[in-house]
């Protein structure tokens, strides 16, 4: 189920934001949704590299030696 939102900004901000959705074919709204749903989700993967880090044993391996590992 869809509901709206509000969201206050300045009028030069406005213009920005609704320049850069038409620019990329996509309404004000799906441009904004669409923006904001890929920064929470970079933060999301970014909290969850810092926890894989601080849980890793420091050993790591580049593609080309997990590939000969794998005999791909």
């Amino acid at each position: 189920m869809e509901t709206t939102m509000t969201l206050r900004v300045k009028a030069e901000d406005k213009a920005l934001i609704k320049n850069f959705a038409k620019f990329y074919g996509l309404s004000t709204s799906d441009f904004i949704r669409k923006s904001v749903l890929e920064r929470i989700e970079d933060e999301i993967d970014a909290q969850e590299l810092k926890q894989a880090i601080a849980e890793s044993d420091g050993v790591f391996y580049t593609v080309d030696e997990v590939k000969k590992e794998l005999g791909i």
